[in-house]
């Protein structure tokens, strides 16, 4: 599918923390093309602000033709779309980006599927599309959003970095209190957490996905505003580089330096 910009329709929106929000968008083309690590690429309505916001696929549902976008407050653009009503128009581009691979999780494996803050919402989508056992670990500063949702899918676990719920600290944390095992690892977060997991993947000789999180700016892989430092030379920059928004944002941990 060529991408281009389109006129959506806001299905429904919910305030989930103070500044986490829950927006169902209606787009039938999109829904039906879009896969888990996806992202879709969000403009507001004031024409002083011409680049998009990139904002994860939370949920796809093809038959009503809606995606779910779970994004938080951060500046002007998205405290704009969180007074959209159901009802009201959107500007989207999408389904952009490569997504995980879901078909490395058959049944008999054991998947780590990992969120830490703004990450978590790209990994529900996986979390009902992989075929395999579950075990879902989120992390959080304090206040927790979504992590009910995953509990159909597989089993959750929680940490917290002020200890108000689940473990105290980080996934890894979490993972080690709790003795979890696995063979493949899927996961969306701040760069230390990512950078964290690939030591981890790499020590443990466990597959590894990670979706990485960038400032972006066309969304499309034309303007190379965002990149990350891989193994491989790009085709396109003649670097060793490789475009977050183009070739990821979801990569094999072993292929990009963090």
């Amino acid at each position: 599918m060529a991408q281009k910009k389109v006129t959506a329709c806001v299905a429904g929106q919910m305030r989930l923390t103070e500044d986490v929000y829950s927006m169902w968008i209606e787009e039938p083309e999109m829904a039906s093309q879009a896969k888990p690590g996806q992202f879709i690429s969000v403009y507001t309505k004031d024409g002083a602000k011409l680049l998009p916001r990139p904002i994860s696929i939370c949920e796809i549902n093809p038959a009503d033709g809606q995606l779910r976008i779970v994004y938080r407050v951060v500046g002007a653009g998205t405290e704009e779309f969180s007074h959209y009503q159901a009802g009201d128009s959107i500007e989207i581009m999408g389904p952009l980006g490569n997504g995980f691979p879901v078909e490395t999780a058959g049944e008999g494996r054991k998947a780590f599927l990992i969120g830490g803050g703004i990450g978590i919402p790209p990994m529900l989508e996986l979390a009902k599309q992989l075929n395999c056992e579950k075990q879902v670990i989120l992390g959080y500063r304090d206040v927790l959003f979504l992590q009910d949702e995953f509990e159909p899918y597989g089993t959750v676990y929680v940490a917290t970095e002020d200890g108000s719920a689940g473990t105290k600290g980080n996934v890894l944390d979490a993972i080690n209190e709790n003795d979890l095992k696995a063979d493949v690892i899927y996961a969306c977060g701040p760069t230390p957490m990512l950078r964290a997991l690939k030591a981890y993947a790499a020590e443990k000789n466990i597959e590894c996905y990670l979706s990485l999180e960038e400032k972006m700016a066309c969304g499309i892989g034309a303007c190379l505003a965002c990149v990350c430092k891989t193994k491989e030379i790009d085709e396109h920059s003649q670097v060793h580089n490789k475009r977050i928004c183009k070739d990821g944002p979801v990569f094999r941990a072993e292929e990009v330096e963090l």
